[in-house]
C-alpha cells in the first residue's frame, strides 16, 4: 500500500470518485451534500490518497477548523475493508497534523465505527446525532508533537 498527499486534480478526482462509491452510492448521502467548497487543491486543507497495486483505495482529508484539525470523509472501498486501510488513512492524517504542529484533532464518526476509532486513541465526546440521515458522535485525540 502506498500513502501519498494528493497534489494533483487526477488524484484528487480519484478520491471523489471514491468518496461517492462509498458515500453516495453505498450509504445513499446525497450527492450535494457530499462535496463542498473544500474539495479543491489549497491550503485549507490537505487530502490524502491510499493505492494498492497502482488502484486508488481509500482517501481521507484534514481541514482546520479554529486551530484543531478535523478529520474528514475518511472511507475505503468496499472490497478492502477489514484489512487495516483505515488505519493507514487515519495514521496518514494524523502526520499531517503534526507536520502542520495541529495537537488536537477530531471527527465526525458514523457509530458503526466507535470502536475502530477509540482502537486508534480517540475518545467519543458527544451524544449521538444524525448527519446525512446516518447517526454519527464526535471523537477526539490528542497528538504529541
Amino acid at each position: 500500500m502506498n500513502t501519498k498527499r494528493i497534489i494533483t486534480e487526477v488524484d484528487l478526482q480519484k478520491s471523489f470518485d471514491i468518496r461517492k462509491e462509498v458515500f453516495v452510492y453505498e450509504q445513499h448521502v446525497p450527492e450535494e451534500d457530499e462535496f463542498d467548497e473544500f474539495d479543491v487543491l489549497n491550503e485549507l486543507c490537505e487530502h490524502i490518497l491510499v493505492e494498492h497495486e497502482g488502484q486508488a483505495i481509500a482517501s481521507g482529508r484534514l481541514r482546520v477548523v479554529d486551530g484543531v484539525g478535523k478529520l474528514e470523509r475518511i472511507c475505503v472501498l468496499a472490497s478492502y475493508r477489514g484489512l487495516g486501510v483505515g488505519k493507514v488513512i487515519v495514521e496518514g492524517l494524523e502526520d499531517v497534523a503534526k507536520e502542520k504542529e495541529i495537537a488536537s484533532l477530531k471527527l465526525h464518526g458514523q457509530t458503526h465505527a466507535e470502536e475502530f476509532y477509540r482502537k486508534l486513541g480517540y475518545k467519543t465526546t458527544s451524544d449521538v446525532f444524525m448527519e446525512d440521515g446516518i447517526p454519527h458522535i464526535v471523537m477526539e485525540k490528542k497528538l504529541a508533537l
